[in-house]
């Protein structure tokens, strides 16, 4: 390996010290540029955000909570988490207690799950064949490993919750964990209604709210404040921010509701929320990515933010709209949030070959089970759009009702490799009509 810089090594820049791996990254940058991200979980980070995680934060090691440190020289670092956390409780009127620690999304409600709950309690959650999510009971996780899992799903006909149903279920099945949030459901949460299940047979209402949190953030859902118990959240997706998760709590329990869980009898959920996070779950807080979210979340409180998540659930519903006049079938019929679930059978095709075929145009979607699938979840019949991304990029009505179009004909056209290089070349102009906020173009 040759060096340039005198110095050695510690100084010499990325390109130069790993070529191989600058290769994948610039290619990962035209990726990014080149084609349309309609994943609904992935989004762009604002520009201040990526500089604040590739800070020297990265060198700080600081386990423990600000003030509370097992580290010395934390003063720096105790002002970003502070900063995160009262930016946190700011965004979000209601709740009383933020742990913004957690590495990710599961992890998180990892913590959720043990700050209150014992090997072998009682959860239910939403079915991931429902669009649930992995860590809501799902079998291969540790959530199903962990606890006894009664699932609830969507109405065969309708294909949004019935909350009678959910009710009676959470009378027969006396959950300690009433589990809420999805990451495939394109329908409005009703928060209250499920507290209310919750509380009524003597349950934690737990709601992971990582997809709709910048929704909710701008007002353009129900809030799961006051009503839940604990609340989790990813701070990336609609949030716009680094990769990583906060978890929300009550203050405390009621006395009522409290006495059902023995690991509370001598502390509060608060309390049980930080020890959770650590030394429960994790070791070292990443203090540059913590860094990162109070960015994000200082953002998220500005009007520009607001428009664009307006714009967002907007989109969401154009280019639902698009894509049903042209024939595949709405997953409920259409959506009220940032996302859609496509039933992609009626075009002829699985959701694995709908994201093959546009991906190779240029679109990037995911497959995804539909509720009732007759296709295996590596296979299966419908494709998850979301509209995050694409909106951040500034695209807005005639980009979704184009972009709709193009989907169906990339799928309808999948046998005429004319066609197909058509649909890449006006994907490729949509993409140069819009650059990635803070993606270098060379």
């Amino acid at each position: 390996m040759t060096v340039t810089t005198s110095r050695g090594l510690a100084w010499a820049p990325l390109a130069e010290v790993d070529p191989e791996l600058w290769m994948a990254i610039e290619g990962e940058r035209e990726r990014q540029r080149w084609k349309l991200e309609l994943i609904a979980s992935e989004n762009y980070v604002f520009r201040a955000v990526m500089e604040a995680q590739g800070t020297w934060l990265t060198n700080k090691y600081a386990e423990g909570l600000p003030g509370k440190r097992y580290y010395g020289g934390c003063e720096y670092v105790d002002v970003a988490e502070r900063l995160a956390q009262e930016r946190a409780l700011a965004l979000f009127p209601g709740a009383e207690h933020v742990n913004v620690q957690p590495h990710s999304g599961a992890q998180a409600n990892m913590a959720a799950y043990l700050a209150v709950l014992d090997h072998g309690d009682r959860i239910m959650g939403l079915s991931l064949a429902h669009g649930g999510h992995l860590t809501h009971g799902s079998p291969v996780n540790f959530s199903g490993k962990w606890f006894e899992v009664h699932s609830y799903g969507v109405e065969p006909g309708s294909e949004v919750l019935d909350y009678d149903a959910v009710e009676r279920a959470a009378r027969e099945v006396r959950p300690a964990m009433l589990v809420a949030g999805a990451s495939a459901y394109p329908r409005t949460l009703d928060f209250e209604r499920l507290a209310a299940i919750a509380h009524g047979v003597g349950a934690v209402l737990f709601v992971d709210m990582a997809h709709i949190a910048g929704l909710i953030a701008a007002g353009l859902h129900p809030s799961p404040f006051p009503h839940a118990d604990i609340v989790t959240t990813t701070t990336h997706k609609t949030l716009r921010g680094p990769r990583g998760g906060l978890v929300f709590s009550r203050a405390d329990l009621s006395p009522e509701l409290k006495a059902r869980y023995p690991k509370l009898a001598k502390t509060t959920l608060a309390a049980a929320i930080d020890k959770s996070v650590f030394p429960g779950v994790q070791g070292g807080p990443l203090m540059h990515v913590i860094a990162a979210k109070a960015v994000a979340l200082l953002l998220a409180a500005t009007p520009e933010y607001r428009e664009d998540q307006r714009r967002t659930v907007q989109n969401a519903q154009l280019l639902a709209a698009s894509l049903r006049e042209r024939g595949a079938r709405l997953v409920s019929g259409g959506t009220d949030t940032h996302l859609m679930l496509v039933d992609v059978t009626p075009l002829g095709v699985t959701g694995r070959e709908a994201e093959a075929l546009l991906d190779a145009v240029g679109i990037t979607v995911n497959k995804n089970a539909i509720p009732f699938d007759a296709n295996p979840p590596n296979i299966a019949s419908g494709i998850r759009v979301g509209t995050p991304a694409v909106t951040t990029r500034g695209m807005g009505a005639s980009e979704m009702r184009e972009i709709g179009e193009l989907i169906v004909a990339a799928i309808a056209g999948r046998a005429d490799p004319v066609a197909r290089d058509r649909i890449a070349d006006a994907v490729r102009e949509i993409c140069a009509r819009f650059p990635v906020p803070g993606l270098p173009e060379t």
